[in-house]
């Protein structure tokens, strides 16, 4: 059995050019060996795991949809605005929520304190995600590239 604790787990910092987006995230499923450029479903593993933390003010990343990614949510402390195709909902610790393929959403933090969530996803080979509101899309094999007509900057028309 491969353990880690992710009390101990060195997070990562995320954050944009303009600083609109930005999170601390814990990747427990890359602590646990998983390699998520392999195609290789043993070192890929079936699922991604982390702990993201949102201060205020900041989303992880822009509105988007995914082709072929599930994702699970799990809110563990503060409180955080989800938005979706129907609207924008709030929620707190406690709450539970999932996206499926097809699904426009982003999580941000609009509170005061730190947004700390789960989140699972089944991170498939081959997904691709479409931004609506800078109407762009994200090609992730073989090798990540955002697009319109030619190749753009992942934050182009988000800030």
């Amino acid at each position: 059995m491969q353990k880690i604790n992710s009390n101990q787990l060195e997070a990562t910092h995320r954050s944009s050019p303009k600083n609109k987006f930005g999170a601390s995230i814990k990747e427990i499923s890359v602590a646990l060996g998983r390699e998520d450029s392999s195609t290789d479903l043993m070192k890929r593993h079936p699922f991604d795991v982390a702990i993201v933390t949102l201060p205020p003010g900041k989303a992880l990343c822009p509105y988007h949809v995914h082709a072929t990614q599930w994702e699970f949510y799990h809110v563990l402390s503060g409180r955080g605005i989800v938005r979706d195709e129907q609207g924008e909902t709030e929620v707190e610790p406690g709450d539970a929520f999932l996206f499926k393929p097809g699904e426009a959403h982003q999580v941000r933090n609009e509170g005061d304190t730190d947004f700390v969530y789960y989140v699972i996803a089944d991170n498939p080979i081959g997904d691709h995600c479409y931004y609506p509101d800078s109407k762009k899309w994200i090609v992730l094999m073989p090798e990540k590239q955002l697009i319109r007509s030619a190749p753009l900057d992942y934050f182009d028309g988000e800030e």
